[in-house]
């Protein structure tokens, strides 16, 4: 492990984020069928994303893009960025490793890191930190011996790591994301609402099965501007995201946690 620079003064949080590349055709897929992506409203789409993450106190720090890596845009699945440390993952998907040195250069300015070793896998759409819990999806990208690794490696700052089953999506937080401390937003259908026992759950609406997934950074949330429905639920406890289009990225599997990785500084 490498410890870095001293924190300075400015925003709260950093946001990593990486380009949408013109490849994005050739991403990975593992529960929807391929469809044609618009390169051109994908990226005003993500530079949208980017300026809501500015608007919740973010720096956005983004990383160089490459045709040669078709799904870097979700960078979330590089890394589980905690505030003592950052592990840099292992993705299931083996095309995408190649996306890790980039992560792992930029990290380095902010957290001591580690890693996850071959031969296990490990991709950060399915890690749900919920206070010192982490919830971590047992899918078609992460092997128990990544969420094995993972617990020892977080063992040491107190967290404790619970594997939780993913049913019929691709990742956890495909299924689960929080709202706040002690809430989540779920869609029962593709996960075991009993392993949040505890928590406040609130539901997504039936007929926007897509819907769980929501950023916080901070007391800010992020959320798609295409589920209507789940939203006038958020809004009815109180919340109040802020929008963004999504629908280009969510072709390719990606959601609005997918497309960061939020740092505390």
């Amino acid at each position: 492990m490498t410890a870095p620079p001293c924190a300075g003064s400015g925003p709260p949080y950093v946001a990593i984020t990486r380009p949408v590349s013109a490849t994005i055709d050739r991403c990975e897929l593992t529960h929807r069928e391929r469809r044609p992506i618009d390169v051109e409203r994908a990226r005003q789409q993500h530079a949208e994303y980017e300026e809501a993450l500015r608007t919740a106190g973010c720096a956005v720090e983004r990383l160089e893009g490459s045709d040669q890596l078709p799904d870097a845009v979700f960078v979330e699945d590089t890394a589980v960025v905690l505030d003592e440390i950052a592990v840099v993952t292992r993705p299931g998907a083996a095309a995408r490793r190649a996306e890790l040195p980039a992560v792992e250069l930029a990290l380095l300015r902010h957290r001591p890191l580690a890693c996850i070793r071959a031969p296990a896998t490990l991709d950060g759409g399915d890690v749900l930190v919920a206070g010192r819990r982490v919830f971590v999806g047992r899918s078609s990208r992460t092997s128990d011996d990544g969420i094995s690794q993972l617990a020892d490696l977080l063992a040491p700052f107190g967290y404790a790591v619970e594997p939780v089953p993913v049913l019929g999506c691709l990742h956890l937080k495909s299924a689960v994301t929080a709202l706040g401390n002690m809430c989540l937003l779920i869609n029962r259908a593709w996960t075991r609402a009993d392993a949040f026992r505890g928590f406040d759950l609130l539901d997504v609406h039936p007929f926007e099965p897509d819907a769980a997934n929501i950023l916080r950074v901070g007391e800010a949330l992020i959320y798609p501007a295409e589920f209507p429905r789940t939203l006038e639920r958020l809004e009815r406890r109180g919340l109040n995201p802020r929008t963004v289009p999504a629908a280009e990225l969510a072709k390719a599997e990606g959601a609005v946690t997918c497309c960061s990785l939020i740092l505390t500084t």
